[in-house]
Parts: C-alpha cells; sequence; structure tokens
C-alpha cells in the first residue's frame, strides 16, 4: 500500500524547541492544511478518541482555523448520449438532495445513512489509494497523480487508465439555484428547450474557468466567506473489474474551473467507481460526504498525516453513531434540522473521568465542570480597595470603545431602533407623567416627564457605561413619590423642597457606593432576584396598558341600550330657551305652559355650540356616542397582535431573507402606521397621543427652579436623610438589577459594562432634576430589553438549514442620543404626533411587557405548572431536577412576586425597597430548602468558596443547547443512522 508523503517542499511549520511542545506556529495561517510537519497525534495505541479529540484540541488553541466545507456528490449516470456525471447531493451543514426530474433541490435535513455504507467506506478508505497534502493547480493534473499512485496489487492497465481518466474528466451537470424570474423566464421559453432535449449535447470536458452559471448561481450567498470545496464522486462502469478508489487532500485550496457547483478553492476530493452494484456507490459516497460535514472528522481530515490518522477519525465518528432500528421509523422521511447544534468541544472531552457525571449535593464539581466564568464574576465587578478604583477601572475600560459607539451606529437596523424606542418612550412618558400629575396635584406633570427625560436620557447616554440601557421614570419611583407627597400634605411641608433635600442625600449616598465599589454586592443578584425584577416590571407594564384601555369605557361609554329597531325614536335637539314661569300671581293673561312651544333650533348647530350659548339638549339619542371603545380595543389588540407576527416574520418561509430581517426590524414601526393608518380610515375620534406645546410648568404655582431654603423648616434638611436611605437602597437595586440583565454573557456584548459609572451618572442626575423639579430617573428594565432586541445582530449567510447565528448587540451610544434629542423636540411636533391614536401605543406597551415575560425563564415554569407530564417540553433543568422541586421553587418566586406586588399597591410601600433587598436574603436561604445541585440548574451559585465557574445555567445563557449544557456525556452525534 502507497500513500503520498509530503516531499522536500513540505509544510512550513516550526515548533518552540520541538514536536512535542503543545504550542505549534504556523507560517501561514491563512493555508491550515500547510501545518503538519510535526505531528499532533497521540501514538497509534491510543483510542481514536484520544487521537481525534488531540486534533480538535490543538485546532481549539487557535493555531489553525478550519474554514467550512461546501460538498458536492456528482453520480455517474447512462443517458442516450452516453455516460455523464450529474450533481445528485449537495453538503454545507446539513444534506440538500436533487429532487426527481432535477428541477428542484430538496429541503435541508439531516442525513439518514444505511449502516453498512459507513463501513464499506471504511473499507474503501483502508484499502485505497490516499494522496495527503497532494501539490497539483488543476483537475487534469490531480487525476493523473491519483491513477499513477495506486496500490500494486490494484494497479490499472494503461488502457483502463486512459478511458478512466477520460471518464473523470467529463463535464458535470450542475443543478444551479434559480431565481423565481429564471424558472419563469425557462417557463416562457420551454418548446425551444424541449426541442433542444431532443438532441444529444457534445460531452465536453471539465473547464479550467468557472463556467457562467457557477458565478451566476444564488446558491453561493448561502455559502460562508472563506468556505472551500470538497467533491465526492461515485459510479459504476462496465469495464472495471473492482472498485477504484481515491481520497485526495491538496496542500492549498485550488480552483478546479468548473468542476464544482459554485467557484471555490477546493481541498478534498473522493472517488469510488467499479463494476455495477445497485445503489451500493451512491450510499457509500452519501456516507463520505456526511463524514466530511462532520465538522471533527474534517479537522482531523485537514491534520491528518498518515492513513491511520484518518482511519482514527472515522472510528470517533462510529463511535458516537445512533442507530435507529428499522420498523420504528420511516427511512424515507427527511429529519428536519435541529433548532440548536451542541458545540464540537462536547465531543472531544479526552479524560473519561471529566465526562462522569457528579453527585447532585458537590456544588463544587457543578462550578468545575465548565470553562468559561461567571457573567458577573469578570474583572467589572472584581474590588480593587482603593477608592473610585472601580469607577476608574469602568473608564479605562469604556474609553478606547468610545469613537466606535458612534461608527458603530451607521446601520439600517439602528433606525427602526430610535423611531421604536422613541414611541416607546414618549407612550411611558406621558402614561408616567399623568400618574405622577394625579399623585402630585400637577408639581410634576407630562411636560415634566418629557423634559426630564430627554435631559436625563441625553447625558446618561453621552456618558454612560452601558449606553444602552434607556432611562424613565419606574413604577417604584412612582410609588415613592406619591408617599412622598401624601406625607407633604399630611405635615404641611412644602413637597418640592422636601424632595430636593432628598434628592441631594440620595446622589451623596450614591457616590459613596461608588467610592466604596458596592456595585461588586451585584454578584448576589442571582436569577431568582432577577426575575423577580423583571416580572414585576414587565407585569406593571401589562397592567397599566389594559388598565389605561378599560378607563376607556368611562369616557367613551359603551351602547349597550342602542337597539337598531328603534332607530326611528331617537332624536336630539338643542333648546336654547327655558318655559317661562308667571311672575303675576293669577294673571290669566298670559299663555298656558301646556301651549308654550320651543322656539326652532338653529340649524347647523353642534352641542358644543349649544351648550356654549346656554342651551341644553333634549331627545334619547343625546348621550349615544359611537363605538369609540370597541373600535379602540381593536386598535389595541391588532397592534399588539401585528408587533407579535412581524416580529417573528424573520423566520417565515415567505420572501426573500433580507426582506424578511427588513421586516422585522421594522416591525414595530409598521405596526402601528397600519394601526394609524385604519384609524384614519375610520375618521373615529379615538383618544389621541397629546403633547405639551408650551415650556411652563404643568402647576403655575410653581417654577423651573427648586430653592432648598425658606418654605421648610431647617431641620427638614437633616431628617430627609431617613427616606433617602430608602430611596437609595431602591434606586441602587432598580439601577443595578436592570443593569446585570443587560450586561448577561448571552448578549454577546464585546465593549463591557461599567456598573460603577452608571450608578454615577444616575447619582449626579438625582441633583439636577431634584433641583429643577423633575421626576427622578433610574434605568428602565422592559424598554432596555426592547432596546437591545432591536439591535440584534446575526449572521449575513447561514447554511441551508441552519438558523442565523445570534452575532451579538450592536452596540452604540447614538440610537439612545438621537431618542432622547427627539424627545426633547416633541414640544414642537405636536402637530404630527396627535394623529397618533393612544390604544396603539397602549398596544406597544403591552407588546414590550409581554416580550420582557416571556424572556424569563420563570414563565416557562409557569406553564409547566399547567402541563401535564407527558406534554412538558425537553428543557434541561427538567433532566436534573425532580418536578416537585421544580415547581416548589416556581412557587416561592410566585409568592414572593405577590409580595412585591401587594407592597407596592397597598400603603406599605414604604418598605418596598427593603423587600427588593430581601429577595437577596430570600434566595439565600434556599439553600436550606434546596441541594446545591437543584440550584445550580434552577438559579446559580451565589459568591463564595467554591461558587467559581460557569453553571448551566449560565451556560444556556451563553447560547448552548440543552445537552450542551448537561454535566453528563452527550449521547449521540448530530448524524442519525438507519439500519436498512
Amino acid at each position: 500500500m502507497r500513500a503520498h508523503k509530503p516531499g522536500a517542499g513540505g509544510p512550513a511549520l516550526r515548533a518552540a524547541d520541538s514536536c512535542s511542545q503543545p504550542r505549534l506556529e504556523c507560517s501561514n495561517p491563512r493555508a491550515p492544511s500547510q501545518a503538519f510537519g510535526c505531528s499532533i497525534f497521540p501514538s497509534s495505541t491510543a483510542t481514536a478518541a484520544r487521537r481525534a479529540g488531540a486534533a480538535l484540541q490543538w485546532e481549539e488553541r487557535g493555531d489553525v482555523t478550519c474554514p467550512l466545507l461546501f460538498i458536492q456528490l456528482n453520480q455517474l449516470l447512462s443517458t442516450p448520449a452516453g455516460l455523464e456525471w450529474r450533481e445528485m447531493a449537495r453538503w454545507i451543514k446539513f444534506e440538500e438532495k436533487v429532487e426527481d426530474g432535477g428541477e428542484r433541490w430538496s429541503a435541508p435535513h439531516v442525513p439518514a445513512l444505511p449502516l453498512h455504507s459507513l463501513f464499506q467506506l471504511r473499507t474503501c478508505l483502508q484499502k485505497g489509494t490516499m494522496l495527503l497534502d497532494l501539490d497539483a493547480t488543476s483537475f487534469k493534473e490531480i487525476i493523473d497523480k491519483a491513477l499513477s499512485e495506486q496500490p500494486e496489487e490494484a494497479e490499472l492497465q494503461p488502457a483502463l487508465r486512459e478511458r478512466l481518466a477520460a471518464l473523470l474528466l467529463l463535464q458535470p451537470q450542475h443543478q444551479p439555484t434559480k431565481s423565481l424570474l429564471q424558472l419563469l423566464a425557462e417557463l416562457g421559453l420551454s418548446p425551444c428547450r424541449g426541442k433542444a432535449k431532443g438532441r444529444p449535447e457534445p460531452r465536453t470536458q471539465v473547464s479550467k474557468t468557472p463556467l457562467k452559471e457557477q458565478l451566476r448561481n444564488r446558491f453561493k450567498k448561502k455559502v460562508p466567506p472563506g468556505a472551500e470545496a470538497a467533491h465526492v464522486a461515485v459510479g459504476e462502469v462496465e469495464f472495471l473489474e473492482k472498485p477504484f478508489t481515491a481520497f485526495i487532500r491538496l496542500r492549498h485550496g485550488v480552483s478546479l474551473g468548473s468542476l464544482a457547483e459554485v467557484s471555490l478553492p477546493s481541498r478534498f476530493l473522493f472517488i469510488l467507481l467499479g463494476p455495477p452494484r445497485v445503489k451500493a456507490y451512491h450510499e457509500v459516497g452519501r456516507a463520505m460526504a456526511t463524514l466530511l460535514a462532520d465538522e471533527l472528522f474534517q479537522r482531523v481530515a485537514r491534520q491528518a498525516e498518515h492513513r491511520e490518522d484518518l482511519m482514527a477519525g472515522m472510528e470517533a465518528f462510529l463511535d458516537e453513531l445512533v442507530v435507529l432500528p428499522p420498523g420504528k421509523w420511516d427511512p424515507g422521511a427527511r429529519i428536519p434540522p435541529p433548532s440548536h447544534l451542541p458545540a464540537p468541544r462536547r465531543r472531544t472531552a479526552v479524560d473519561p473521568l471529566d465526562q462522569q457525571p457528579h453527585g447532585n449535593g458537590d456544588m463544587t464539581a457543578a462550578g468545575d465542570r465548565a470553562s468559561p466564568g461567571h457573567p458577573r464574576s469578570g474583572e467589572e465587578l472584581e474590588r480593587t480597595g482603593r477608592l473610585f478604583g472601580g469607577l476608574l477601572r469602568d473608564i479605562r475600560r469604556k474609553a478606547p470603545w468610545y469613537g466606535s459607539d458612534f461608527s458603530d451606529a451607521l446601520h439600517p437596523q439602528c433606525l427602526s431602533a430610535v423611531l421604536y424606542i422613541y414611541l416607546a418612550t414618549v407612550t411611558n412618558a406621558i402614561t408616567f407623567g399623568g400618574m405622577l400629575g394625579d399623585a402630585t396635584a400637577n408639581m410634576q406633570g407630562v411636560l415634566e416627564s418629557f423634559l426630564g427625560t430627554a435631559f436625563a436620557g441625553f447625558i446618561f447616554c453621552l456618558f454612560a457605561g452601558q449606553p444602552l440601557t434607556i432611562l424613565s421614570s419606574t413604577g417604584p419611583v412612582l410609588v415613592f413619590e406619591r408617599l412622598l407627597f401624601s406625607f407633604s400634605q399630611d405635615h404641611s411641608l412644602d413637597y418640592l423642597e422636601f424632595r430636593l433635600w432628598i434628592g441631594l442625600w440620595v446622589a451623596f449616598f450614591g457616590v459613596v457606593l461608588v467610592a466604596t465599589e458596592a456595585s461588586h454586592l451585584v454578584g448576589h443578584f442571582t436569577r431568582f432576584t432577577e426575575e423577580g425584577f423583571c416580572a414585576l416590571i414587565s407585569l406593571i407594564f401589562i397592567y397599566d396598558s389594559l388598565k389605561k384601555m378599560l378607563s376607556l369605557a368611562d369616557a367613551f361609554p359603551i351602547n349597550w341600550h342602542y337597539r337598531l329597531d328603534n332607530v326611528t325614536s331617537y332624536s336630539c335637539t338643542c333648546n336654547l330657551s327655558s318655559p317661562g314661569h308667571s311672575s303675576a300671581g293669577n294673571d290669566t293673561s298670559l299663555p298656558s305652559p301646556l301651549t308654550w312651544q320651543p322656539p326652532a333650533t338653529p340649524a347647523g348647530l353642534s352641542r358644543s355650540q349649544c351648550l356654549d350659548q346656554g342651551g341644553h339638549l333634549l331627545g334619547t339619542s343625546c348621550q349615544y356616542v359611537p363605538d369609540v371603545t370597541l373600535v379602540s380595543f381593536l386598535l389595541f389588540g391588532g397592534t399588539f397582535l401585528s408587533c407579535t407576527a412581524l416580529k417573528r416574520f424573520r423566520s417565515s418561509r415567505y420572501f426573500p431573507v433580507g426582506v424578511r430581517k427588513l421586516v422585522s426590524d421594522f416591525a414595530v414601526i409598521l405596526a402601528i402606521l397600519a394601526s394609524c393608518a385604519v384609524d384614519a380610515l375610520l375618521g373615529l375620534e379615538t383618544p389621541k397621543l397629546l403633547v405639551p406645546s408650551e415650556l411652563k410648568p404643568t402647576n403655575p404655582a410653581r417654577g423651573w427652579i427648586v430653592f432648598p431654603f425658606g418654605a421648610n423648616p431647617w431641620w427638614v434638611c437633616l431628617l430627609s436623610a431617613v427616606p433617602a436611605v430608602l430611596v437609595t437602597i431602591l434606586i441602587f437595586m432598580d439601577q443595578q438589577i436592570t443593569a446585570v440583565i443587560l450586561n448577561r454573557r448571552e448578549y454577546k456584548l464585546q465593549k463591557g459594562a461599567g456598573f460603577h459609572l452608571d450608578l454615577l451618572c444616575v447619582s449626579l442626575l438625582m441633583v439636577v432634576t431634584s433641583v429643577t423639579g423633575l421626576p427622578w430617573y433610574v434605568s428602565a428594565t422592559v424598554i432596555s430589553l426592547a432596546h437591545m432586541d432591536s439591535l440584534r445582530k446575526e449572521s449575513a449567510t447561514s447554511a441551508p438549514g441552519e438558523h442565523p447565528e445570534f452575532l451579538g448587540i450592536r452596540e452604540q451610544r447614538l440610537t439612545g442620543l438621537a431618542v432622547f434629542i427627539l424627545m426633547g423636540v416633541s414640544v414642537f411636533m405636536a402637530p404630527v404626533l396627535k394623529h397618533i391614536p393612544m390604544p396603539v401605543l397602549y398596544g406597544v406597551f403591552l407588546h414590550m411587557g409581554v416580550t420582557a415575560l416571556n424572556s424569563i425563564q420563570l414563565t416557562d415554569r409557569v406553564r409547566l405548572l399547567l402541563m401535564p407530564a407527558k406534554h412538558q417540553p425537553d428543557l434541561a433543568y427538567l433532566r436534573h431536577v425532580p418536578l416537585r422541586r421544580v415547581h416548589l421553587f416556581t412557587s416561592i418566586q410566585l409568592l414572593c412576586l405577590a409580595l412585591l406586588w401587594l407592597l407596592k399597591s397597598t400603603v406599605a410601600a414604604i418598605v418596598f425597597p427593603v423587600m427588593l433587598l430581601a429577595l437577596v436574603g430570600i434566595r439565600k436561604g434556599l439553600e436550606r430548602i434546596f441541594s446545591p445541585h437543584d440550584l445550580s440548574w434552577l438559579d446559580g451559585p451565589l459568591p463564595g468558596p467554591g461558587a467559581a465557574g460557569t453553571h448551566p445555567r449560565e451556560r444556556l445563557e451563553q447560547g448552548g443547547t440543552a445537552e450542551e449544557c448537561e454535566p453528563m456525556q452527550r449521547p449521540g452525534a448530530q448524524i442519525n443512522l438507519s439500519v436498512n
């Protein structure tokens, strides 16, 4: 048996000391297949899994990269014109077949292979020709070397070699992906094409340059940049008595002209030709293509130096097979691609000890079994031990990114985010401004809410550590403002002056917290605390939107008693005078009241004109109003459903991917525009968005500057420190919990967090808003999450059947700055904004609340309470935690959530900030009820000894699948095989 070895011009590889050193350096990292000078494989006595795992681990250290492979299967078929190569299937991640008739590609699916085809492939690789690191520049040169390097016992006669070479060099017939316009054009030319098909086409050889159909092939958009091609050619030839097999790996990626469907540099070739055997060669070719599509085997194939190395990769593949028994499934059924694939590192756990599941009580092991660190145990929250040390570190971390915070916003997606978040922020400012006005006798109203939101939000986005955060008035702050105003009225204190001193104390306490690096306490905020707070804020959004809609029935009552059959009796007239009463006793000269007739109503007099002139309305239909409430609810529900449906349009099967992405990015804006158009067509007087048009305080009794002394006794400035402590707790918890949620690893943020810097900005803004009598602002959880969601980045290209890869968030400052600039000029945009119905904006509110509520695991676990066990989804934590323990954990969370809601809604709301802080203590107490193993799956470890590392929940947040996040060994590979 002969195998081609690298010659003198072998791989350019050098080791620091010797080949045994773990660190290898490629002189040309763009040509990873060259890095084979020093063996990366363990000795041949090692198991196949250890040898293949070593290959993958060597690459994961960053020494080489592994381009994605486009694999094409060509089969030799007999036609009236003679033998010809025809493309039958293709792979990138999943298999696509040419359907019967050759005009359509199948949907991508997981390949299901006969088991014996893999065993036959293994025999072919063991006995056939194998050329590794072949230097060739053309397809003809590759074929000549493959035929001349045959094993001695299988060497062909010269005549057969010539016939075989001529056959292999024939141009294959591709099946390019065509656009709808191309298909329609071909349909119009079908009579001419039918005549052409009757004539045999001339047999041509593979062209040295790509054909026009390759360059125009739309499928190339699905191929990621940097991809390479692999060719699998199988078929039956009568002049061969025994099979001819060759596996070839080229040293460099070489363009082989018109051989592939798309023009890509080629790296691998596999040829199998032999005497007639029904279907055998086709299935072996599919097995080879499936093997090359497997990431682990492909990496081994790129780095193999000997035949044994390649066989080790195949043995590792066979070790992971999952066999589906015959008769228990339909072999003709196509398995759809899964939504998530396990990471390759799960398949390379070389040490069997690392694959053993740990005991339920071993919390240390649960933390040690993962690789990355805890998302909040990084450098952002480490204490420096110096005053303002954390703040200075935040500034140093964020300063290098400041320029890119503006340049990264130059994308159309940011325009959609600005319009969406602007309308959401306007609605929030009007809603909370109105509530503040009701709670404080208009000492703070809608105008103050607009100006404060614009100013505070702009400053925060300009200087904060996490500029994706949106500042706003929140429900907990509103509760405190209501209590503070009531206390001031009851004790004859000036509300704004009292509030000023509280704000100054809060700012002072906030600066002290920043100086002492108190943000490191964020490490104690686990999923339990985060979900409780996020659920509360989400429910406030949902409750307020529904409450506002139900209140419309008071302003626009529903006509329950209206009957169409009684329409003739309905009338309403304007009476401008009333019957005179006699002042002359029994003067019979005056007309009797019974004979008095009201004067005729002036024509065209409206209801408001009648009332303005002192008249009154008479008739049975005077209280009738159109069903504004019903139409408002239709607009409300239609906006919510439209936002939800258009957001999901990205994963629709209709229209090209570019159109789907555009519609999904502008989903909320399109829904608002559609609802506004419906409202304009109906022409009903639905409640509209009313924006203040004058820059003057809502309450004329107050000014724009609040003075610290004069209205209240001098000791109020000292007494204010007591409520300021509660407000500081509230601001700290509200701000930092939102920051923790926004900075999770699942969002793949690259520019780092700024917990200390964000808290400093909020504290300093408290001074300005207190002096000017504007509302206090803190991070708005729901709107900030909506902002993040509107800036999601996904891969531009994805393999057929593969979901676009989530790349992270478009981190920048410009969208937030634009939103708050628009907020500031909204006063001058009142003529335009007044056409937007409020029910439409309440529908957007509901959409944001429901979206945020669905983003937390608590919602999934609440659904489990209502599901029979057989219908429950296959969630990771259900595999490792008993269901009754899951329900107990959920029930405790729901009780805490209910307690928070009750405190917020009653006179006990003054202790609401303390209850938020108590959530951390309750979570600590759960360790007496639940084992560390259960908490590692349902929540997460608190900071402390043995809690380092990433627990399974964090690995799920990082985008891993349920199988990838399990501590036990994954049961099988992503390739399912059936036994035929």
